[in-house]
């Protein structure tokens, strides 16, 4: 049996706990920068997730993406992150995240602002990038809304959010998608802006904690890239690679012994 949130009624009554979807938008330029977001999730989360990269080559061969790459899709998760909704058969929350983010809070603390009212959630950021490329030499590129679906909280569930078919993903503007156009304002719900904290844009704020990210998001480019081997938080990023580093070897060494 699966009560209203998801969680699953085990035969004597107690309550087994869902994990929280997460798909992780990945690009194999940024296999690092994947494999750290998903490290600073896990170890800090209290809750159990569910962390899935969205590979584009992998929906190709399903058969559930097909659409052209065009000279502006800075990386291969442009489009495809918009497939989170199919993905979760249309049921329960899951969250979508690009993977150049870095988590400095428990998830349990996002997930307790969902509130299902909204078919989506996210930093409603009103930003406009200073810089002309970002990344290894990606054309930066400048729309409303922009940086809105870098992490959203979809309602994978909720009506609206079934026009987004792997027909109108492989067929729709980028306008179209990335500006949530198949959605009313209403139906948008807002989330701290320090979930979604732009390196070189948001400001923390001296002794002021509600400005401390809780997820740096290297939307300019992160220290994975030579270019960007100084940014802000590119500390925080590289002791978290190194923590990542660290275990993974641990566990291949343990698991060839």
């Amino acid at each position: 049996m699966t009560t209203s949130n998801g969680d699953s009624k085990t035969p004597n009554g107690s309550i087994e706990k869902t994990p929280f979807r997460i798909f992780v938008g990945y690009d194999p330029r940024e296999d690092l920068a994947y494999q750290v977001c998903r490290h600073s999730i896990t170890k800090r989360s209290s809750i159990p997730v569910e962390i899935t990269p969205i590979v584009q080559s992998d929906l190709r061969e399903k058969g559930l993406y097909w659409r052209e790459r065009n000279q502006l899709e800075s990386t291969e998760f442009s489009f495809t992150r918009f497939l989170t909704p199919h993905l979760s058969d249309y049921q329960g929350w899951a969250m979508f995240v690009d993977c150049d983010f870095l988590y400095l809070a428990d998830i349990k603390e996002l997930v307790d602002l969902i509130d299902d009212r909204y078919a989506i959630m996210c930093v409603q950021h009103d930003y406009t990038p200073k810089e002309t490329t970002k990344m290894d030499g990606a054309v930066q590129t400048v729309y409303p809304r922009k940086n809105w679906s870098s992490m959203v909280l979809y309602n994978c569930g909720h009506p609206k959010n079934k026009a987004l078919s792997p027909d109108a993903v492989n067929t729709q503007t980028g306008a179209f998608l990335h500006r949530f156009q198949w959605l009313e304002d209403e139906e948008i719900g807002s989330v701290p802006f320090v979930w979604n904290f732009l390196e070189g844009h948001n400001r923390v704020v001296e002794k002021d904690p509600a400005t401390q990210p809780k997820a740096v998001h290297y939307t300019r480019g992160g220290p994975w890239f030579d270019a960007w081997k100084n940014c802000d938080f590119a500390d925080l990023w590289l002791s978290e690679m190194e923590e990542y580093r660290k275990e993974n070897n641990k566990e291949a060494h343990v698991a060839k012994n």
